[in-house]
């Protein structure tokens, strides 16, 4: 696990944040958990790894439907309120 628990990411994003995943050309919208935020591990990744293929995301994210997917910033948001 990442050090980053507890740190907040964009939108104030932590592990354990109830957010939206947006894939695919339709940008369908996933509901899930954040369990994991890799940050310091995606910042540093390319040059460490000497390569630009397999890219480290920034987040893994537990899906609603079972699957784990993992993101970068652009692609969660944090799930809207329901009220």
């Amino acid at each position: 696990m990442s050090d980053n628990s507890g740190v907040a990411g964009r939108g104030g994003l932590t592990v354990g944040s109830r957010v939206v995943v947006r894939r695919g050309d339709d940008k369908s919208r996933l509901p899930g958990v954040v369990v994991e935020d890799y940050a310091s591990e995606a910042a540093r990744a390319g040059e460490q790894l000497g390569r630009d293929w397999a890219p480290v995301r920034r987040w893994a994210v537990a899906l609603d439907d079972g699957r784990l997917v993992f993101a970068d910033d652009d692609e969660v948001e944090a799930e809207p309120k329901k009220s």
